[in-house]
């Protein structure tokens, strides 16, 4: 989906994802110390919020407008505060380097040399000992999950992930459940979930 169609679903329904943090951001994230977080593609803030309301500065960067607008009305609803919220497009987006101790990529898919772009940059980010988690629909998910994106050229393997990290220790590359609750029911989607650190 382009920019135009992401503020279109957005502006559609109150929330286009749960006010939530995602499950494997809470799981990996939750003991870490407080730092600078950058977020990329933070969509309506969800982590982001999360993040900060733990103590983190955040940096939320997203190209949807109505995304941005929709989580910071979402944060102060909270009385949140902490987060930059950033219109750009992660594409060209280009954070200071070795300027984060966490940098966050949920749920962007991309073609494979845009995507490998977004991992350099999301790695370059990081300072020494920084975390930087990635999460997103795994490609099994079409046959044996729920939801997410049909379009195998743009979801994740863990190896795929995992090779475009060159340099950083990896901590956990794995396929995981996610439970989805349902019209009709629970649901299993599989995900990617990639952790890995900056010597």
């Amino acid at each position: 989906m382009d920019q135009h169609q992401w503020d279109e679903a957005y502006a559609s329904s109150e929330l286009v994802w749960t006010a939530e943090a995602n499950r494997f951001v809470v799981e990996e994230l939750a003991d870490l110390v407080p730092g600078r977080a950058l977020d990329l593609g933070t969509g309506e803030g969800r982590n982001a919020i999360w993040l900060a309301g733990r103590g983190w500065q955040v940096t939320a960067v997203d190209f949807s407008a109505v995304g941005l607008a929709k989580a910071a009305k979402l944060a102060e609803k909270r009385g949140v505060t902490g987060v930059q919220w950033v219109e750009a497009d992660l594409r060209v987006y280009l954070p200071g380097p070795g300027a984060y101790d966490l940098v966050l990529i949920a749920y962007i898919h991309l073609p494979p040399d845009e995507f490998g772009a977004l991992l350099r940059t999301a790695a370059s980010a990081l300072v020494p000992g920084g975390t930087l988690l990635v999460v997103g629909h795994d490609v099994d998910n079409i046959a044996h999950g729920h939801g997410g994106p049909q379009d195998p050229r743009i979801l994740h393997r863990a190896q795929d992930v995992v090779a475009g990290l060159p340099g950083l220790t990896i901590h956990r590359a794995e396929q995981a459940l996610r439970q989805v609750p349902t019209s009709e029911g629970e649901r299993v989607a599989i995900d990617t979930v990639v952790r890995a650190q900056r010597p």
